[in-house]
């Protein structure tokens, strides 16, 4: 049945047309980028994208070079490298880059031309840079003395358009032309007698200009030298020299001869030639004797580099005149390059399974010489393969009858090709087909599973570690690929950061991964041979991230934001060792990279604090001394133990209080006033209440309580008050201030421009005293000094204690 079907494929193939008649042309600027769209060549061909990939769609030039690509997923033809149309064609007014597209199963050509457009990209370039010309005195207006034109490598439009002189004078002038033969001259014009007398020298630019958007330019310097009368300039025998040689002829063969005369006599009529280097030329191939005219080859030609050879040679008299003339040497074809043989494609290993008919393998043989030195053959010496011609040049290596590998297992096939030259030229070219299996052994993985692992923070795509698996069948039932196989729909999908090579089993993790995110995963890597069908295995790969130190340490107290640093009041009677506060800080990593240690970085009084390393407590070093600073500012450096470390500083202020007096509330407190608003305007509501039920009772004491609820709208708060050096010590250590202690705040809301109220310390037995509005401490007639506070509310005049947390909120001077 599956030979039946392979004969029927074969015949539809044979029944198919091979090639295209008309060509597909498409033009392209030279010089164009990289990948620039030249065609759609799948949609001119009448053919899909996906119709050139199950046909493996190629290119053929005739040349072996690929200047074009042909894009599978589009069928768009783009340019594969640059593309200059001088190299690839020279002075041709067409430039074109012929190619097939080659089509298999069933074999079809489509015969492709690109034309490449030229652009103005040289400029005219002169064959001297300076010509020197000696001109008689007595030389006639009109008279004109030949200059080589300039060349340029462009064409059409891009070519030289114009020739001028610069700067212009009212002796020479320049006119280009062209002959009968189509041939581009150009002359030097005297337009004004000269006077060598007058002006024994001149020299000017002549000026070539193409026509090129922009336009180009080249420039060669003459320089005139006026002598006396020699009236006749050489003349050649012809304007044009055309010769051929064989391209094998030995360095010093003659060429040709080319001969000039000059009717005058004496030194004005001797002769003397040299050959003007060509454009783009650095190194000739011939040399001409300056005395007999004979040009000889100087190195060995090829016909297949350049076919023919321009030269300019110009002949001087001993007077300075001068005649040029043109020689084109045309190089002969010689057998010398024997047919070259290009596999197209070539299918190995074979099924011993495959019918007759098969095409194993599909080449091309060309020929760099010409006629018929460059016509070939090929032949094949064996029973069981056959060579059978395709298209053009083409030929495909078949099968004839059916393979048998245990018969024979590999076959070596040489495929001799000649030409037609004399004696005849032969290359040959071996194939060797092996005979595979069928396909009955699944890969087998060298280890049950695999564990791989990888630092967090990785670069992308890095290899974390291979798997492998062997199949103990041969050739493409052998060849075990791998893929990463999709999981069970119940479980949890797998991380998309694993990609495993098809070839040789490399995994390889495609984008950073982060271990305080993902710790490890588990993937599925399935192993495929080649067989028809495939037979496949499967291993489980864990992934395990190992942490890095990528974490800085996160300080959560003292909060390092924006709103003002809270103070840390540390009594001045406070000992060697007194805990101050506890920074406390974190790290999100893992391990040793998570392990903290504290350090004092800056302070006001190095010497006066201290920082535990592993527990960051801030403690006195040594007792409060008088001349210590009352406020003080520390920096707190915290370091993990990665490698290398990480770390983050902490600031906080510490005030050494020895007084209430050296107390005064920040400015802007947002939280504290938000609480005294709402206390006082608790307590303002309670005494009135009160004081209208006392109304009611005795009107001396509701005049009293009028007169006591004036004083709470000018907010006088009171605190108790005792002993106040020792009281903040033991405030500090029990985290309050102690009930015994009274306070009294005065809050001014009389004057506009006073942004303080005073707060002192109060004995039980003493009527509380509140500062006068704008009166300092050192002026109130109590004992005991008053503190300037900033704060714009009221408050009553019950007692209220004062926990450490609010002291914090304080900002002392």
């Amino acid at each position: 049945m599956a030979i039946a079907r392979q004969v029927l494929c074969l015949s539809a193939f044979l029944s198919l047309p091979l090639a295209r008649a008309e060509p597909i042309r498409y033009s392209v600027a030279e010089e164009a980028e990289s990948g620039s769209l030249v065609g759609k060549l799948a949609e001119d061909a009448g053919l899909t994208p996906p119709q050139l990939s199950a046909r493996r769609a190629r290119l053929l030039s005739e040349d072996g070079r690929q200047h074009l690509r042909l894009e599978p997923g589009s069928g768009r033809l783009l340019v594969a490298g640059r593309l200059d149309r001088e190299q690839l064609c020279a002075h041709s007014d067409t430039c074109m880059l012929p190619f097939e597209l080659l089509l298999s199963d069933p074999l079809q050509f489509f015969r492709v031309e690109v034309v490449v457009d030229d652009i103005n990209d040289h400029s005219p370039v002169f064959p001297e840079e300076r010509v020197t010309f000696d001109i008689t005195e007595k030389s006639d207006p009109g008279t004109r003395f030949p200059l080589e034109c300039a060349r340029d490598l462009d064409i059409g439009s891009n070519t030289i358009q114009a020739y001028s002189i610069s700067p212009e004078n009212e002796y020479f002038s320049i006119f280009y032309g062209t002959r009968i033969t189509g041939k581009k001259y150009l002359e030097l014009v005297l337009e004004k007698s000269l006077d060598r007398e007058e002006q024994a020298e001149m020299s000017f630019s002549v000026i070539a200009v193409d026509g090129g958007s922009p336009p180009r330019s080249g420039t060669t310097q003459v320089q005139i030298i006026i002598l006396d009368v020699n009236d006749n300039a050489p003349v050649f025998t012809q304007e044009e020299y055309i010769g051929k040689v064989l391209e094998n002829m030995p360095e010093g063969s003659v060429v040709l001869t080319v001969l000039a005369t000059d009717k005058d006599s004496g030194v004005n009529g001797e002769i003397s030639y040299q050959i003007s280097q060509a454009v783009g030329q650095t190194d000739s191939a011939f040399v001409i004797d300056p005395r007999t005219g004979e040009i000889k080859i100087t190195k060995p030609l090829d016909f297949e580099a350049v076919q023919t050879h321009e030269l300019t040679v110009r002949a001087r008299d001993g007077g300075g005149l001068s005649a040029i003339c043109k020689v084109l040497v045309d190089v002969v074809d010689v057998n010398d390059n024997a047919p070259e043989l290009a596999v197209t494609s070539f299918s190995s290993p074979l099924p011993e399974n495959t019918a007759p008919g098969t095409v194993v393998a599909l080449f091309t043989v060309r020929d760099r010489d010409s006629g018929a030195n460059g016509k070939i053959s090929c032949a094949l010496d064996d029973q069981l393969f056959s060579l059978r011609p395709a298209y053009k040049n083409y030929y495909e290596l078949v099968t004839v009858s059916t393979l048998d590998r245990e018969h024979t297992a590999q076959y070596v096939l040489r495929v001799t090709a000649a030409d037609a030259g004399s004696p005849p030229l032969t290359s040959t070219h071996t194939f060797t087909v092996d005979i595979s299996d069928v396909n009955d052994n699944a890969p087998v993985f060298n280890q049950t599973s695999y564990t791989m692992y990888v630092r967090e923070n990785n670069v992308p795509s890095v290899l974390v570690g291979a798997v492998s698996a062997a199949d103990a069948d041969e050739g493409l039932n052998a060849k075990v690929t791998y893929s990463l196989a999709p999981g069970p729909a119940a479980e949890r999908p797998s991380c998309s950061c694993i990609s495993v090579n098809s070839e040789n089993g490399h995994v390889f993790v495609l984008r950073p991964l982060d271990y305080e995110r993902l710790k490890h995963t588990e993937v599925t890597v399935s192993a495929s041979d080649a067989g028809s069908p495939p037979l496949r295995a499967n291993v489980t790969v864990r992934l395990v991230v190992l942490d890095e130190n990528d974490n800085a340490p996160l300080v959560l107290y003292p909060a390092q934001d924006s709103s003002p640093a809270s103070s840390e009041l540390v009594p001045v009677a406070a000992q060697a060792g007194y805990l101050i506060t506890k920074v406390v800080a974190v790290d999100a990593d893992s391990a040793q990279n998570s392990w903290l240690s504290y350090h004092l970085l800056r302070a006001t009084e190095p010497g006066l604090f201290s920082v535990a390393v592993q527990s960051g407590e801030v403690r006195l070093k040594r007792p409060v001394t008088e001349r210590d600073s009352v406020k003080h500012k520390l920096l707190v450096l915290v370091t993990d133990n990665g490698k290398p470390p990480l770390s983050a500083t902490a600031a906080l202020s510490a005030l050494l209080l020895k007084d209430f007096s050296d107390v005064r509330l920040p400015h802007s407190s947002p939280p504290a006033d938000e609480h005294g608003d709402s206390l006082t305007t608790s307590l303002i509501i309670s005494l009135v209440f009160v004081s209208l039920l006392f109304l009611v009772s005795s009107a001396v004491f509701v005049a009293r309580k009028v007169c006591k609820s004036k004083e709470l709208k000018a907010a006088h708060v009171l605190y108790g008050a005792d002993n106040l050096q020792s009281g903040l010590a033991d405030a500090a250590a029990a985290g309050t201030l102690p009930r015994a202690y009274c306070y009294e705040i005065s809050l001014t809301t009389g004057s506009a421009n006073s942004e303080f109220q005073f707060l002192k310390p109060i004995l039980p037995s003493l009527p509380a005293q509140p500062c006068a509005t704008g009166q300092g401490p050192e002026q109130h007639e109590q004992h005991f000094p008053c503190v300037p506070v900033s704060t714009e509310d009221t408050a009553p005049d019950n007692a209220e204690t004062l926990s450490a947390g609010q002291f914090n909120a304080l900002s002392f001077n």
